[in-house]
């Protein structure tokens, strides 16, 4: 059992405790999609691109699972920070039924409104069917993936993020082993389902994941002693819960869109466009794995220690964040502006699709170090208890932001494949002048400005 008191010690003492692990978990999710990429690869360019988009209809309700899950972490480490265990179990407890009630919703609304959302961003044929397909099996791998977030919220709240990290090392193996034999079965014993058979892949292994986290969770020193009528729900938890929950996924529902609005764009460009920026955003994200485990790990270090009052602490960790992310992301940079080529041709043979994801990396490599402060500005807000800026933020950026500069520089100036990926640039580079602002403000309303303040104040409110 790991439970750990954030608001003594090192600041960078908690940072690698906690960051390393996130990142490694969170490393062997990223891998566990490049399997699924590099098997619907061996079975078409068409199956690569119906992978990107059933995924990303799928990740539009995900949204929720990982707003609930920076809800826990906050409101879970903020009652950790005061040692009230009485409320941290109660938030808890209320937080996995909050997430057995959104499964339920959830896939009532996926399986009406996924197919519409697919139909909005492709053309009718083999990549539409294909995603359709995909999209429906993995309505049932929702149980697993919301659970499980809710349930690694509360751990996170609780400096503990080796959990997940053990549970996404084992479901990368299983899932190399499923995907090959649910695709092609075994002759004459179990019959091959296809593409299909990597949703089916996913299906299994999520589930195990979220049994290994829960189980994790009912161990937990707080937790041991709960009845199941604290399952019960309850209006005002749900509430509390609700109101930390709906920017934080609502920013993500966002960015998902937003990925639907760049598909779109793309499709005018055929289908390798859209294959190759799904292979691309799998590459992106292995090289931001580092920057979002240690981000990752800000928000329960900031949120324990804006509930214990220390906010000397919470500005030192926000500062450590940026200065260890900065290194991270300059040192990323080039790899993904000299090695996109190589790394696409990893997932591809068809030259155009590694031509078109080349221009995406390398736009990208100029980007990376305004993501991790947008990343660690995200997890300071949410830790404040403020996410809703998150909301807005990601609404210009990743909304507004995207859609106003992609159609500007295709519909308005003429540009190819490079409009849509310059015009991500600019989005993001203003969204995040924008955040700084926004960040700036808040931090000298709640702990006494970024740079200098009032050192500790009493709890938080």
């Amino acid at each position: 059992m790991r439970d750990h008191d954030l608001t003594s010690g090192p600041i960078s003492g908690h940072f690698r405790t906690l960051a390393i692990p996130a990142a490694m978990g969170m490393l062997f999710s990223t891998l566990y999609n490049v399997v699924d990429i590099y098997f619907a690869g061996q079975i078409s360019t068409e199956a690569q691109a119906g992978l990107a988009i059933g995924f990303q209809a799928f990740f539009i309700m995900m949204a929720v699972g990982f707003g609930t899950g920076s809800a826990m972490a906050a409101l879970v480490g903020n009652a950790r920070g005061k040692k009230d265990d009485a409320t941290a179990r109660r938030t808890a407890m209320q937080g996995l039924s909050f997430g057995v009630t959104a499964v339920v919703i959830l896939t009532i609304f996926g399986f009406f409104a996924g197919p519409w959302l697919i139909e909005v961003i492709s053309e009718p044929g083999g990549y539409r069917d294909a995603a359709q397909g995909y999209f429906k099996w993995l309505l049932a791998a929702l149980p697993g993936f919301l659970i499980a977030y809710a349930a690694n919220g509360i751990l996170q709240a609780h400096g503990d993020s080796v959990t997940m990290q053990r549970a996404m090392m084992a479901a990368f193996f299983v899932n190399i082993g499923l995907n090959p034999l649910l695709i092609y079965g075994i002759p004459g014993l179990i019959p091959g389902m296809g593409f299909n058979g990597i949703a089916l892949a996913t299906v299994i292994s999520q589930t195990g994941v979220m049994l290994f986290v829960l189980r994790a969770v009912l161990n937990l020193r707080v937790i041991k002693g709960a009845h199941l009528r604290e399952l019960s729900p309850s209006a005002r938890a749900y509430r509390e819960i609700f109101a930390q929950m709906i920017p934080t996924a609502s920013a993500f529902m966002v960015m998902f869109i937003s990925g639907f609005v760049v598909q779109y764009a793309l499709k005018g460009f055929g289908e390798h466009a859209i294959a190759a920026y799904g292979i691309a955003l799998r590459i992106e994200q292995i090289l931001l794995l580092p920057v979002l485990g240690m981000t990752g790990a800000l928000l329960p270090i900031a949120a324990q220690n804006f509930g214990a009052g220390q906010f000397d602490r919470v500005r030192a960790a926000l500062w450590f964040c940026w200065k260890l992310g900065f290194v991270m992301t300059i040192s990323a940079a080039p790899i993904l502006w000299f090695a996109g080529g190589a790394a696409m041709s990893l997932f591809t043979d068809d030259q155009p699709v590694i031509d078109v994801g080349i221009s995406y990396l390398r736009v990208d490599s100029f980007l990376f170090i305004l993501y991790m402060m947008l990343f660690s500005i995200n997890s300071f807000l949410q830790a404040l208890k403020r996410p809703i800026w998150v909301f807005w933020i990601s609404v210009y950026r990743q909304g507004f932001g995207v859609a106003f500069f992609v159609w500007l520089l295709i519909g308005v100036v003429g540009m190819d494949v490079w409009g849509v990926w310059l015009g991500i640039g600019v989005a993001v580079s203003s969204g995040w002048i924008i955040a700084l602002v926004i960040t700036r403000r808040l931090a000298a309303q709640e702990i006494g400005g970024l740079w200098r303040g009032q050192g500790t104040r009493g709890a938080a409110n």
